[in-house]
């Protein structure tokens, strides 16, 4: 699980993402020796999963290294919409990239949402795929316009948008963009039975690896794991956060981002479609199929990871919007999430970076991983076969330049210098007979700054809170029980052992 031991802390339902819970644990091997093959894809969530069955059933090997197991880390966490509406980005992006390259990013999502429906129909996969129509509705007047102008813009660029006045959920609304035929699905189950494809002719899946390093030497790439290595004539970091960032910089053009999840149980049918806000804190909405009856899945409350917040008020805020909206007879269910969020707000699909043609990354998909993940594979899969995306200029890595976006640019990298390198977000404070069970605090101790969490049974784990990524200090998250970095999204369990990327070490213990 992507969470630290789980006390309940009064928070509302069980610590487990449904689909998790739902899906059937995998058992892949370790990677057990030296290997080759024609592509290494580390990173076995959507993207990747998704990434090696098309390189597979273009007649390349593939070989799949993840750290843990296939599919519980970031994937295992999503709300799963299998939508192009993406809140509201397209007026957004005619303005900034231009009509053409606004319909690049249209045509790939909507694209996308195409090859998961086909995969399920052409494999018989039984993941609870469901077409539906989504929604970004308006809160107020003033989003009205807004929301109006994006249907506009989604409807120039040959979505299948419309603007409409009424929104089937309770409480006023001020209208929304409709996008017809979207779609939703259980993700676990739908990617495990993409990963069972993958086995067999030269292709393996390795979990339980963690790939430490990357070199890209022309001819050839190797994969440096905590086992052994993988040689491969390409290489693709689908880790959700490139672990090995070259000279991409890509640490100083993302922003780390949680957000949570309730699963409820209301008194009441769910509208028919998908939905979230359209400014403002997110407020997004969907049902999914369960045992018992309907399960309603309602997620917001956004912040950037490693703050230092009490993060359990932001499940106990969303447990109060969702019982201001509707009837809850029970919550039975709560996660949370982590995404990156682009200086752009486009993600990075392509090659790393110059010099580097041979490995390929796919990061920064804004929240909507499951479209954008999908065509990240695909672009990807064309870039290997030699074969020019008809959607690649959009989300090229390289089309990042300071000056164009150099007000975000300049502050975002200010406040990670000023803010959490160094640890002032962490001030060090009491001491440590005064953490409690279940508390987490950074102390000093011997003149050290120390990571100290008091477990439930009145057992401390101490470790070093630096962060072994890039050096800035890690914040307790309280609702997860974890050690999060503001800085670039890595998270620690209690015992320093690291739960999500990019770092690839765990915190050491005190004073080391």
């Amino acid at each position: 699980m992507e969470h630290g031991s789980g006390a309940g802390h009064g928070l509302p339902g069980r610590h487990e993402s449904f689909w998790m819970e739902t899906a059937p644990e995998t058992s892949y091997p370790p990677l057990p020796g030296d290997l080759e093959a024609d592509v290494a894809v580390v990173g076995g969530g959507i993207t990747g999963i998704t990434t090696a069955v098309l390189l597979k059933q273009a007649g390349y090997t593939v070989a799949v290294i993840e750290a843990d197991r296939i599919s519980r880390g970031v994937t295992g966490h999503t709300t799963a919409k299998v939508t192009s509406l993406h809140r509201l980005i397209y007026r957004e992006l005619v303005d900034r990239f231009g009509g053409s390259r606004a319909k690049q990013y249209a045509d790939a999502n909507q694209a996308a949402i195409g090859t998961i429906a086909s995969l399920v129909q052409e494999y018989d996969i039984p993941c609870d795929f469901i077409r539906k129509p989504a929604y970004t509705y308006a809160e107020s007047e003033d989003s009205r316009d807004l929301v109006a102008a994006e249907a506009d813009a989604a409807r120039s660029l040959g979505l299948p948008a419309a603007f409409v006045d009424d929104v089937p959920l309770p409480g006023r609304t001020y209208g929304a963009v409709r996008f017809a035929d979207q779609a939703q699905f259980h993700p676990l189950n739908y990617l495990l039975r993409l990963a069972s494809m993958i086995p067999g002719d030269g292709s393996q899946i390795f979990e339980k690896t963690r790939a430490l390093e990357v070199r890209d030497e022309r001819s050839r790439c190797t994969v440096r794991t905590d086992r052994w290595t993988v040689t491969a004539r390409s290489v693709v970091l689908a880790t959700h956060y490139p672990f090995y960032d070259g000279p991409g910089f890509y640490y100083a053009r993302m922003e780390p981002s949680r957000s949570y999840v309730l699963g409820i149980r209301i008194d009441e049918p769910f509208p028919e479609g998908i939905f979230i806000n359209a400014e403002g804190p997110a407020h997004s909405w969907r049902s999914q199929p369960a045992s018992g009856g309907e399960l309603v899945l309602v997620g917001g409350m956004e912040h950037r990871t490693g703050e230092n917040v009490d993060t359990r008020e932001h499940y106990r805020r969303l447990e109060e919007y969702a019982r201001s909206v509707y009837p809850v007879k029970s919550v039975d269910y709560r996660w949370s999430a982590q995404d990156y969020i682009t200086i752009d707000g486009v993600p990075y699909i392509g090659p790393l970076a110059d010099g580097h043609e041979n490995v390929y990354i796919a990061t920064g998909f804004r929240k909507w991983g499951m479209t954008n993940g999908t065509a990240a594979a695909m672009i990807l899969t064309d870039m290997i076969r030699g074969r020019q995306s008809p959607w690649a200029e959009v989300y090229a890595p390289d089309r990042f330049r300071p000056i164009a976006s150099i007000q975000r640019f300049l502050a975002h990298n200010i406040e990670v210098a000023e803010k959490y390198i160094g640890g002032a977000i962490s001030r060090p404070s009491g001491d440590l007979r005064d953490v409690q069970p279940g508390e987490g605090r950074i102390l000093m101790i011997e003149g050290r700054k120390t990571g100290i969490y008091r477990d439930q049974e009145g057992r401390v784990h101490a470790v070093n809170p630096t962060c072994t990524h890039m050096g800035c200090v890690a914040a307790w998250n309280s609702a997860e029980e974890t050690w999060d970095c503001p800085c670039h999204g890595s998270r620690y369990s209690v015992d320093g052992r690291v739960i999500h990327g990019p770092a690839v070490r765990g915190l050491p213990p005190p004073g080391e």
